[in-house]
């Protein structure tokens, strides 16, 4: 992996023939640190066994001596092949190339070279280790843990003294391990939804350690995935009723022609039990719709219940879709996680932003709508689901076709009855309704007098263009009438964002001039945005979706505000 500095070689040595005195061999080892005897094998006396050579006779020769110590012949390796080829490390070695001896090598020497490069090798990893932003985890072939990171202990709330050293079950339940699968099976893991405990939930990835073809150890990775998990329970649970049981299409009055259209084609399709795919720009209404076909069609007594692609991390999005189930050795200890799909039995499951769901999960999607049938994630039984899909798209997926990042097939099962909601800016005429509807909603949710708007106001509403259409209007009007302490609601207290708008427009012969209320709008809107970041711990699609603005104006408002 890394290359290694040469060896230190010894330079301090004679070389005699086999047939020298020893006196001249004691007179050498005075002179220099070794002598070599060569003679077709080559020995090497070493200057501090001096004291071996002076029990023999000065006119004896060297090799009958070393022939009665049964001393032992010293290996020759050129400097290239000296970790390759085997060596016998009890004599010092001796260093050649092509045309000369280059030096000697002793034991000591080869573990001081393999001791520093050991260090060298530690260092990089733990450095390694300790700059992602992932838990590392290095069990050896006992499932000891040798190497547990900082992040680590973060997200698993143990210090390294109390589990270096310890087999990695102790402190975990050995099923849910990953690491013990590494070790039993060699085969690795690659962004695995994991859940080692029942407050962490992780993505894994994971590696046996492998030395000639023997597995002596495991390494993982873990993407501490909690604070999504949680963000998306929370958005579940916030989730509230958009429309009417009893007349769910009555809560969307529109004067608008084309979404008039919409709504007949929805209403029609409402009793069938076939997919129904909804276009829109974010926030334009579209899980509002899916409900109204849920509760005004024959399935309205079952479960309503939502998925939404761009939220959900891409390997979870199985699971969450499809459940999960491990079958362990006693029904106790059974794990089993109910997907979105079986919640939503002889119901509805409303698929939000289906263009964002890997490829994978779109295959097994069709699959289930072939026969209604699927199979949990890690289960072997067949469970059969008759639920309505409803799904939505941000984007066009026609796109996503031509790119081959959208299945053909699935797209063409969706898509039976696509109905396209507008964006509200095209829809003026419905903005002054939805803001009498939402002034009385919200009103009654924080038991206030519902207050009038004064035209000013009303007109500065309809003249924004809505970049986050129904949602950020419905956002927006439930904020005045939290803040609202008067009888009526003046234009003063609109957002400065909505204000700006309209004070822009009436700038005459000022282009490129940038008034200062305007610039302090903007930092108004910078701390909005960042404040939205916070809550949805960095996801910006949730963040969109908090603001009530689409992800592409979310983007470009983080470039030009300069949040990234």
């Amino acid at each position: 992996m890394f290359k290694s500095a040469q060896y230190q070689l010894d330079n301090s040595f004679t070389i005699v023939n086999d047939h020298t005195p020893l006196a001249e061999i004691k007179k050498k080892l005075n002179e220099y640190h070794f002598v070599i005897v060569a003679g077709g094998t080559y020995f090497i006396i070493h200057d501090h066994e001096y004291g071996l050579i002076e029990l023999g006779g000065d006119s004896r020769p060297v090799a009958d001596w070393l022939r009665q110590l049964k001393w032992l012949p010293s290996t020759v390796v050129t400097a290239e092949r000296i970790v390759s080829q085997e060596v016998d490390w009890r004599r010092p070695v001796l260093v050649i190339n092509e045309r000369e001896f280059m030096g000697i090598l002793t034991s000591a020497k080869a573990i001081e070279k393999l001791e520093g490069e050991n260090r060298e090798i530690t260092a990089y990893f733990d450095t390694l280790a300790e700059t992602i932003n992932d838990s590392v985890t290095v069990v050896n072939e006992d499932g000891q843990v040798v190497y547990w990171n900082l992040v680590a202990e973060e997200t698993y709330k143990i210090k390294k003294e109390f589990i270096l050293g310890k087999k990695i079950g102790e402190h975990f339940n050995e099923e849910a391990v990953v690491l013990h699968r590494i070790l039993n099976e060699g085969l690795p893991v690659r962004g695995e939804y994991h859940r080692p405990n029942k407050d962490t939930h992780v993505l894994i990835n994971a590696s046996p350690i492998m030395i000639d073809n023997k597995i002596i150890g495991g390494v993982a990775t873990e993407q501490n995935i909690t604070n999504i998990i949680r963000l998306n329970e929370e958005l579940d649970s916030n989730s509230s009723m958009l429309v009417s049981r009893k007349n769910p299409f009555s809560t969307m009055p529109t004067g608008s022609p084309k979404f008039q259209e919409a709504l007949k084609i929805a209403q029609k399709v409402a009793h069938a039990d076939i997919p129904v795919h909804l276009t829109g720009e974010p926030g334009s209404g579209k899980e509002m719709l899916a409900q109204a076909i849920h509760y005004g069609g024959a399935k309205a007594d079952g479960a309503f219940i939502t998925l939404n692609c761009s939220v959900i991390p891409p390997a979870m999005l199985e699971i969450e879709l499809f459940g999960f189930q491990k079958e362990t050795y006693t029904t106790e200890q059974q794990t089993l996680q109910i997907g979105r799909i079986e919640q939503a039995l002889n119901g509805t499951l409303f698929i939000e932003d289906i263009d964002k769901m890997p490829l994978s999960i779109q295959a097994k999607l069709l699959e289930y709508l072939v026969d209604k049938s699927f199979y949990r994630v890690g289960g072997a039984e067949k469970i059969t689901s008759p639920t309505r899909i409803i799904t939505s798209a941000s984007d066009s997926i026609d796109v996503l076709l031509k790119e081959g990042s959208f299945n053909e097939k699935l797209y063409f099962r969706l898509s039976v009855i696509t109905i396209d909601i507008p964006p509200l800016r095209t829809r003026k005429e419905d903005i002054v309704s939805l803001v009498e509807k939402y002034l009385r909603e919200f009103s009654t949710k924080y038991k206030k007098t519902c207050p009038e708007m004064e035209s000013e106001a009303i007109l500065q509403l309809v003249n924004y263009d809505w970049p986050g259409n129904i949602r950020e209007l419905k956002n927006t009007i439930e904020r005045m009438v939290l803040l609202n302490d008067k009888p009526a609601i003046t234009s003063e207290q609109l957002p400065d964002h909505i204000k700006s708008k309209l004070i822009v427009s009436h700038i005459d012969g000022k282009d490129g001039e940038i008034e200062p209320h305007e610039l302090s709008l903007k930092n108004a809107e910078a701390l909005e945005i960042e404040e939205a970041l916070k809550k949805t711990y960095g996801n910006k699609s949730a963040a969109a979706s908090l603001l009530g603005i689409s992800r592409g104006t979310l983007y470009n408002k983080i470039k030009e505000y300069g949040l990234n």
